[in-house]
């Protein structure tokens, strides 16, 4: 599996932590609510074709806890910040979940250095009448069994031993995705208005099976960015980057390729 390389990057008054591996035009991946953690096999394909750069969210993961932290706004801003610090241009923007979320604020204030965005499994958007899973109030095993519909990815998660930093990693990462999306519940109510304001080629994948965030709301992302691609895997829960990973790398490489220049 192709290798990957950790370093702390300093924006502002902010020190993150960013895995980054491979070489070729630049894709900034943004985790979702249970942090970045290892570099992925789905990252180690993608990395053979892109340069692929993998931050922890500042108050997530191994990354400084700022001060200035106080609502998910805050995060997009920062990785607008983040992209220009790092000198990167023509980025293949790729967000998951509470990064989807991010993803998607950060592209309606300004994607003049993204070439393309894909949202997968976002969180940031309500659709009436279509309930969330709610994370917070699931236990840890019913938290891991309903990302998966195959639960031998379940199984082979919920046997791995945590070590102690892992244990203090995972506890930071709850607290802060209750901070920023306790109330409303995973959600802007203002974004849907901006959405259309998305100017860059976009690709949205979905889970058939996703527990968290049902398929309407990936189709409610469709409605709502003119131009964008839904692309729904079955037999697939929350996380398609994992459970179907050789399906979610054709689809995205296809995708980006296909709006290369």
């Amino acid at each position: 599996m192709a290798s990957s390389t950790t370093e702390t990057v300093r924006v502002g008054d902010c020190s993150v932590n960013v895995m980054r591996g491979g070489k070729g035009p630049p894709l900034l991946f943004l985790h979702g609510a249970g942090g970045a953690g290892l570099w992925l096999p789905f990252m180690a394909a993608l990395s053979e074709r892109y340069d692929v750069i993998v931050p922890d969210h500042p108050g997530f993961g191994r990354s400084d806890t700022p001060d200035w932290l106080d609502q998910l706004s805050d995060l997009a801003y920062f990785y607008l910040d983040f992209i220009e610090a790092l000198g990167l241009d023509r980025v293949h923007l790729v967000g998951h979940s509470l990064g989807g979320w991010i993803a998607a604020e950060i592209a309606v204030r300004n994607t003049r250095r993204l070439r393309t965005l894909t949202l997968v499994g976002a969180a940031g958007l309500h659709v009436n009448g279509v309930a969330k899973g709610d994370i917070f109030v699931w236990s840890q095993e019913e938290r891991v069994r309903n990302l998966f519909v195959d639960q031998r990815f379940a199984e082979q998660r919920l046997a791995q031993t945590i070590t102690e930093e892992q244990g203090d990693i995972a506890i930071k990462n709850e607290l802060r995705t209750a901070d920023l999306a306790w109330q409303p519940r995973f959600h802007d109510p203002q974004l849907r208005k901006w959405l259309h304001r998305i100017d860059v080629p976009t690709l949205i994948v979905w889970g058939e099976g996703d527990k968290i965030f049902p398929k309407p709301y990936g189709e409610a992302y469709h409605r709502l960015i003119k131009g964008s691609r839904l692309e729904v895997l079955p037999a697939c829960g929350h996380l398609p980057q994992v459970e179907k990973a050789d399906a979610f790398v054709d689809l995205f490489t296809r995708f980006a390729t296909e709006h290369a220049s």
